[in-house]
């Protein structure tokens, strides 16, 4: 059975280290003003993956950190994925170009299907498609807005366009430590033949070890922020129960 890669995720606001709560701007906890330096720190952990998200970038449209996300591209020896902003070819073609290997488009996803589609054609392996959801519903953004677009309806749009794999988040329990919605995760996987990284809510252990049952209905991976941040959950111990 292949392992659940596991994403330490460092998000940034104003150039900082930050976690959020459900999404919420106003609700940043602070985690450290070097990028670069916990990019370092998880690779030591034994991290060969990395999740960053510019959060000024995806409520403004556009990259806003780019300099830190270069610095944590520099840092990490593995393979790191970006999202937040990118919403045009140029801006996929920017951050692949500095060395990232995948990106992440979600606001997009909805609102300019066809472009993310041509992008995922020409560029096989390296377009996640993120699916953020608030009671079932797609959320775009920065998740300020919801749509009337259910999930698993965005997601099948998706099918046969070469995404390498949708990133799914409950938005009502990112950053809450309430654990992953792992039902609702592995609903989405068996509903399409795209592999689904996990997001939002991550606590302990337990949701590692929960997630790891259903890789072979296509949970690829999982993302964990504010409980590795917190202390409650330890990524080298993460990592190998990915891979138990």
């Amino acid at each position: 059975m292949a392992a659940l890669t596991i994403f330490p995720a460092i998000d940034l606001k104003g150039g900082q280290v930050v976690r959020l709560a459900e999404g919420d701007m106003a609700r940043a906890t602070v985690y450290g003003d070097d990028p670069a330096a916990q990019a370092r720190l998880f690779a030591e952990a034994g991290a060969s993956h990395l999740h960053v998200v510019d959060l000024d970038g995806a409520f403004a449209g556009a990259s806003v950190n780019g300099a830190a996300v270069e610095s944590i591209i520099a840092a990490f020896p593995g393979k790191v994925q970006v999202g937040g902003g990118i919403r045009d070819r140029a801006g996929v073609d920017r951050w692949l170009g500095l060395g990232v290997e995948r990106v992440i488009i979600g606001t997009a996803a909805l609102k300019d299907p066809e472009f993310v589609k041509s992008a995922a054609r020409d560029l096989p392996g390296r377009i996640v498609v993120g699916v953020d959801a608030r009671d079932g519903m797609v959320a775009t953004e920065g998740w300020a807005d919801v749509s009337d677009v259910r999930v698993k309806d965005l997601a099948r749009r998706f099918e046969d366009a070469g995404v390498a794999a949708l990133l799914f988040t409950d938005v009502g329990r990112d950053g809450l430590l309430k654990g992953c919605n792992v039902e609702a995760t592995v609903a989405l996987a068996q509903a399409v033949a795209i592999p689904v990284i996990a997001s939002g809510g991550v606590a302990d252990i337990g949701d590692i070890y929960a997630l790891r049952l259903h890789v072979a209905d296509g949970i690829e991976g999982v993302i964990t922020g504010r409980a590795l941040y917190d202390g409650r959950l330890d990524l080298a111990e993460a990592i190998a129960a990915g891979a138990a």
